[in-house]
């Protein structure tokens, strides 16, 4: 009888559905924040839908999802005639995001980037590929606490600049546990 080696199906089974793990080293500051989003990523992978697709599926189906585009542009100006000529179908998907599988959607807490046309309930489309270079809006993680801010290098230093008058910029000071999450390359919001 033949012992030890690899057999198909041993050993423990990962919390990720099969996916391949590895192990990582975070500062501890944020060990909680990244254990929430891990929380939240097994609970989305457990999620099955009426005819038992996996998240990775309906995913998928999502991002076909398609929207038509009419060909007539509207005018921001004086109006013109309308037409009901529908040119295409689009994914907003392919609009919208140029990395999929570094991309994800946060939602906006507070109005320290009011100037830049982020608000209070936005939804933001973050590239973690990105390189965060300055004059770039980023989500960050600084000393634990998430953000979203302008990305400032300058000969003084690091800065996460807010995007209203009312918010003092945040010095990132060498010994400070900084984090790019990604660069903000699109929002969503509601027109009022």
């Amino acid at each position: 009888m033949a012992q030890g080696g690899k057999r198909d199906g041993a050993g423990r089974k990962s919390a990720f559905g099969g996916d391949k793990t590895v192990a990582m080293r975070v500062p501890e500051p944020l060990r909680p924040l990244l254990e929430g989003w891990l929380a939240e990523y097994r609970q989305l992978r457990s999620v099955k839908t009426a005819d038992t697709q996996d998240i990775r599926t309906l995913s998928d189906t999502l991002s076909q999802l398609s929207l038509p585009l009419f060909a007539s542009r509207v005018p921001a100006g004086s109006p013109v005639a309308a037409d009901d000529l529908k040119e295409a179908d689009i994914d907003l998907n392919a609009h919208l995001v140029s990395h999929p599988a570094s991309t994800f959607m946060v939602t906006v807490k507070g109005d320290s980037m009011i100037n830049a046309g982020i608000h209070d309930g936005d939804l933001l489309i973050v590239d973690h590929s990105l390189q965060a270079r300055s004059g770039k809006v980023v989500v960050a993680v600084i000393n634990g606490e998430l953000t979203v801010k302008r990305l400032e290098k300058t000969a003084s230093g690091l800065f996460l600049m807010p995007e209203n008058p009312a918010y003092a910029p945040i010095e990132v000071p060498e010994e400070a546990a900084l984090f790019i999450w990604g660069v903000v390359t699109n929002v969503i919001h509601p027109v009022s």
